[in-house]
């Protein structure tokens, strides 16, 4: 940041702002002399102009650091852990492949995340299937291929699989899903362990789930499972989780000779979005979620099973950025100034279905003081189309470059082409290195499908 100069205590404050803000980009984000912002040794500015935007731009660096993060974190505190990447938060075959090396595992929920996998060659023994309403292709694929597990959801799943296993002469390892009850702090839409959901069986069913598992002859049950929601800020959570269903498995250890060789918790771990969010570590998730499975176990007299966890967000949240052009640049006289960008919720719909929160920088700008407060507007045809309400910014112009941090999850899985309008590209850097990891569409593509 060698462009910013401590020569008065604005240059000073300014200085400490762009660290605060740098800490939300990926790990190798730092400010050029030019005063661009750099992420993976790439001037983010000429980026922009080669890649063209919207551009989703993710860091090589921080997604391997990341990886080793999280197990190390884990793995040195309960030596029997396994880390499945939850697969939904956002997959491509350029990202399997750097999850294959990493020695990580893959959460999928559909066929064509499956497809993904098999596409690049990954171990499918590291396969994991869930879902709440698996067709007969997803289940049968699971069977033919002899993926690692997969996570039964209610009971009309458990009764087909058992059935389509005997027809195709295969036992699966099977987890079941179930829901503690257990509502963590965060966006109703992202609550998944709460009794009223459609994931999961209800405690009330979950003595008769284990005991229909046990006695399907053509499933072989060999843990638990719960995922109680997603952006979740606090550990206690995951402990009163814990609690609940390692006393299940105790009883049920006495009733049906239920042996639990695996526990798996989920994901959920949160990242920062904002200045004023900071999660907890992933130590501190790593430390509250061995701690409690090791102390109860002790106090239950159980063996400890293998600890399987599902993060998806927290690998690669940081790790991707968000690239656009700013078009029009609008004053409502007295009320807002809006700069529209040629994104918006048809890359990102999470401001406007989730009512999440950004941070914002101007890429070519990086050294400038804010000068405005300014809503940053997308270009569909939607009054919601608003990726960040009231940000301030350095005086903001047409062209200039506007990058948004923590955008590596849960944007471009769910983007669509509201409005005819092709999703944009993706490119992957590492030491200034850039390549694209998937072609932005054409509007071919978008007709490619019609038939008239």
């Amino acid at each position: 940041m060698s462009n910013l100069k401590l020569t008065s205590p604005r240059g000073v404050a300014r200085i400490e702002e762009m660290v605060s803000r740098l800490a939300l980009f990926p790990l190798t984000a730092e400010v050029n002399s030019q005063g661009h912002l750099v992420i993976g040794g790439g001037d983010c500015v000429a980026l922009a102009d080669e890649f063209g935007t919207p551009l989703y731009l993710f860091d090589e660096f921080t997604l391997r650091r990341k990886c080793a993060e999280i197990k190390k974190e884990f793995g040195q505190r309960y030596a029997d852990t396994v880390v499945i990447y939850a697969g939904k938060a956002f997959i491509t075959r350029a990202l399997a492949m750097l999850l294959m090396e990493e020695g990580l595992g893959l959460d999928v929920v559909s066929a064509g995340e499956f497809g993904i996998a098999r596409s690049v060659g990954f171990p499918l023994d590291r396969v994991y299937l869930h879902g709440n309403n698996k067709s007969a292709e997803e289940l049968s694929l699971a069977l033919e291929f002899k993926i690692g597990r997969i996570v039964v959801d209610n009971f009309a799943e458990l009764t087909r699989l058992d059935k389509m296993a005997e027809e195709l002469c295969s036992t699966p390892d099977i987890l079941l899903r179930l829901t503690p009850g257990v509502e963590p702090n965060t966006h109703e839409y992202i609550v998944t362990g709460a009794i009223d959901s459609k994931f999961g069986f209800a405690p009330a069913q979950w003595d008769e789930a284990v005991s229909q598992a046990k006695a399907a002859p053509n499933l072989n049950l060999v843990g638990l499972h719960f995922h109680i929601g997603s952006l979740i800020y606090g550990t206690e959570p995951y402990q009163k989780s814990i609690e609940l269903l390692l006393d299940f498995a105790a009883e049920a250890k006495k009733k049906y000779g239920f042996e639990l060789k695996e526990l798996n918790t989920g994901g959920g771990f949160a990242i920062q979005y904002t200045l004023d969010s900071p999660p907890p570590p992933i130590a501190a998730y790593a430390e509250a979620i061995t701690n409690k499975i090791k102390d109860k176990c002790r106090q239950l007299k159980l063996a400890l099973p293998q600890l399987v966890i599902e993060p998806g967000r927290s690998v690669v949240g940081q790790a991707g950025v968000a690239l656009y052009r700013v078009g029009v640049v609008k004053d409502v006289p007295d009320v807002r100034r809006y700069v529209s960008v040629d994104g918006g919720i048809g890359d990102n719909i999470r401001p406007a279905l989730y009512q999440a929160k950004y941070e914002a920088v101007v890429a070519n700008k990086m050294s400038s003081r804010d000068a405005d407060k300014v809503t940053i507007a997308g270009r569909f045809c939607e009054s919601g189309d608003i990726l960040i309400r009231d940000i301030k910014l350095p005086a903001v112009a047409p062209g200039d470059v506007i990058v948004i941090p923590a955008s590596g999850a849960y944007s471009l899985p769910m983007a669509s082409n509201y409005n005819a309008v092709p999703r944009p590209a993706v490119a992957m850097i590492r030491e200034g290195k850039a390549r694209l990891i998937r072609q932005r569409e054409t509007f071919e593509d978008l007709i490619r499908d019609d038939l008239f």
